[in-house]
């Protein structure tokens, strides 16, 4: 099941600041990487909007660690609304936000939905040397690392080798 596009904006948001080639990077470093990331996921590309989402991101960061109270969310939402209306005979929902804060806003909200609907799911890689996140899909809510076929494999890898010299040591 492919995330919806509201929660591929969080994770892509959580995401932005991976391990590449053994450093931390930041997609979201400057004013010009700030609004291409924006631009790409379809939101008002302006520097006020970068800063926001920027200083959202290492909140949301934070708070999905478990390293920050989720209370701490609630200044990216003061001038945020939903507001009602009719379309094709049903309820319509739009978010009202100032432009600076419509991402910001989108992340959060998407947070908040993924905390009602799958409690625990969204979690940080399990590797200590990963800076990633995930959305665990799987049935038994088991998935560990962002990618089996990095993370995964590395930290496999790891604690094969850990047992095999522990044995070595043992002999």
């Amino acid at each position: 099941m492919q995330p919806q596009p509201d929660e591929r904006l969080l994770l892509d948001l959580l995401n932005s600041t991976p391990v590449v080639a053994g450093e931390p990077t930041d997609g979201l470093s400057d004013a010009a990487a700030g609004r291409a990331w924006l631009t790409a996921h379809d939101q008002p590309a302006g520097e006020a909007a970068w800063r926001r989402v920027r200083d959202a991101r290492d909140v949301l960061q934070g708070v999905v660690r478990g390293e920050r109270p989720a209370d701490d969310l609630a200044p990216f939402l003061r001038e945020t609304a939903y507001r009602a209306g009719f379309a094709g005979g049903r309820v319509t929902w739009t978010l009202e936000a100032p432009t600076a804060d419509l991402a910001v806003a989108t992340a959060v909200l998407a947070w908040d939905a993924l905390q009602s609907t799958s409690p625990g799911r969204l979690r940080p890689c399990a590797n200590p040397e990963c800076r990633l996140f995930l959305l665990d899909r799987s049935k038994p809510n088991s998935a560990r690392w962002c990618s089996m076929a990095s993370c995964g494999n590395r930290m496999k890898a790891r604690r094969h080798y850990e047992r095999a010299r522990t044995r070595q040591d043992e002999s």
